[in-house]
């Protein structure tokens, strides 16, 4: 307490931040802090002031303000009164100034911190926590000699406002970055791909050639729907060709309205149907196009809110399909939709051998003369095309299976595994290393059996 015996009048209040009255009260140490008169306070206290201050004690004033202001963080006050803004920047600039030597620097915290609480006066009044940090500013003025005037700190950034549509700036609708932000790499991807007859190259790198007519799902996730739809490369013939592609990509509230793209033989357009080459006129809108990569045979549709690159194509009388999609698109499907082609290939009862068998339109060694000036490796996209056009008859199926074979070339993840090697039947071959293996545990076999 401070000495009996001497009692201030009680102070009238002014306008703040109009110089006020001064008074007094006690601190913990015995002597009296000077205090202001402020609105809605009348402070009254005994005693004198205090006119020099031991480096020890003015430590503990500091100390003692600092922790007031960490306390009074956690008062709850109007939202109006923006103090706890002013508490929280001063305490982040003096929490590393410690000693004699933090003079010119404390005073600089000091004078932004009595301008930030000027700035907020007219919303503050009243408020207990900002009359009280403001005693406690020019208390702490006044015992480290530091002038009103001089240099401040420069105020913090304020976060960026929020977007109006509600959703975030973080490239919310550019999937790879957005990727790479939330798991530090680089997102994975998968490849699928329907041509020719058609045949079918699966997100697992499995290879069919299928005798699916009608319309058959390629694939069914949360974000996309495409469907194919086959018919009769010839009459009496049971190998087919797509003539029909649709091509759903959903809605997505942050980035596009829901886009339908459909082509068909002779009319593979450089638009969704709806006549638009974009997603529409959300902020990501953009993060759909359609690039024409040749009049009426080649489109390109890149899906980057989602990761995926879609190429169509018509070569001869058919039209093909390539994919590159990340692996989490490709995943997101629930055990309802689990008839895709892309993922499952095609039934056991719709594939079909890719031996060339009886009387084709054309002879198999023309077929595979007119194929390998397209495809030097014989794989299976070299098996594909001879069948193709040993059953239709058609020279320009060698373009689908070249077609099929460049999407995968920029399309792959891993380009070791471009090409596959299979058997006519699509049962895969064996390596020559696996063979050696095998060779000699072959020849055990016999002569045990001798």
């Amino acid at each position: 307490m401070c000495p009996t015996g001497k009692e201030l009048p009680v102070l009238r209040a002014r306008s703040f931040p109009e110089e006020a009255d001064t008074g007094e009260l006690p601190n913990e140490a015995g002597s009296c802090w000077w205090v202001r008169d402020l609105p809605g306070s009348a402070w009254m206290g005994m005693g004198k002031p205090a006119r020099s201050r031991s480096l020890g004690q003015l430590e503990n004033s500091s100390l003692f303000l600092q922790a007031v202001l960490l306390l009074l963080l956690c008062r709850h006050v109007s939202s109006q009164c923006k103090i706890l803004r002013c508490n929280s920047e001063y305490v982040a600039a003096t929490l590393h100034l410690r000693g004699p030597g933090r003079g010119a620097a404390f005073c600089t915290a000091l004078r932004s911190y009595s301008l930030c609480t000027r700035r907020t006066a007219r919303t503050c009044r009243g408020d207990l926590a900002f009359h009280s940090a403001v005693h406690g500013i020019e208390d702490l003025m006044i015992q480290n000699n530091c002038s009103k005037e001089g240099p401040t700190a420069p105020a913090r950034p304020r976060p960026p406002a929020p977007n109006p549509q509600g959703f975030e700036s973080l490239d919310i609708c550019d999937y790879e970055r957005s990727f790479l932000y939330k798991h530090g790499r680089p997102p994975g991807f998968q490849h699928c791909a329907a041509f020719g007859d058609p045949h079918i190259r699966t997100f697992h790198d499995d290879f069919h050639t299928c005798r699916v007519e009608g319309s058959w799902p390629l694939l069914d996730n949360d974000y996309l729907f495409v469907q194919a739809t086959s018919s009769p490369v010839a009459k009496g013939s049971n190998a087919t060709v797509t003539s029909k592609l649709t091509i759903i990509f959903k809605n997505m509230k942050e980035c596009i309205d829901q886009k339908v793209y459909q082509a068909e033989l002779d009319n593979v357009p450089a638009a969704f149907q709806d006549g638009s080459v974009n997603g529409g006129a959300r902020p990501g809108g953009s993060s759909l196009l359609i690039w024409e990569r040749s009049p009426g045979r080649h489109v390109e549709i890149r899906a980057d809110y989602i990761g995926t690159t879609i190429a169509v194509r018509q070569a001869g009388r058919q039209l093909s399909f390539s994919i590159r999609a990340a692996e989490e698109v490709a995943r997101a499907f629930s055990e309802e939709q689990d008839l895709q082609l892309c993922v499952g290939g095609c039934p056991h009862s719709q594939r079909l051998s890719r031996s060339p068998r009886g009387h084709g339109r054309v002879p198999a060694e023309t077929a595979r003369a007119l194929c390998r000036e397209m495809l030097p490796v014989e794989d299976v996209y070299f098996q594909s095309c001879v069948f193709d056009v040993v059953t239709s008859g058609d020279a320009n199926f060698t373009m689908a299976a070249h077609g099929a074979l460049e999407d995968a070339r920029l399309f792959l993840p891993n380009a070791e595994k471009l090409h596959i090697f299979q058997a006519g039947g699509g049962c895969p071959l064996l390596s020559p290393s696996l063979l050696l293996l095998l060779l000699p545990c072959g020849l055990l076999a016999v002569l045990l059996h001798f």
